[in-house]
């Protein structure tokens, strides 16, 4: 896990669709949290982007990647803000 990273072209397609079910599954936690704290809008913006990465992990090849980057990087910036504003709330 220290090693070098690889980019998603870099990646065969097992990487690729561990990395895609990893972001998915964090997106599904911070829906989780944040249908705790009562922000629907927020709960389906999460599942939304994580329904649509599991769709791209079942069946990644190198057309989508493009695809694919845009949407891990929604995911990712989708679970930072949440995490973001968790942060914001406790301190």
């Amino acid at each position: 896990m220290h090693g070098i990273s690889k980019t998603l072209t870099e990646m065969n397609i097992v990487e690729r669709s561990k990395l895609l079910d990893t972001v998915a599954d964090a997106l599904e936690v911070s829906a989780s949290e944040v249908e705790d704290d009562g922000d629907p809008r927020d709960v389906a913006n999460l599942v939304c982007v994580a329904r649509t990465i599991r769709g791209m992990a079942d069946d990644m090849s190198a057309r989508d990647l493009h695809a694919a980057e845009l949407l891990l990087e929604q995911g990712i910036m989708l679970i930072y803000q949440h995490e973001s504003r968790r942060a914001s709330l406790i301190h």
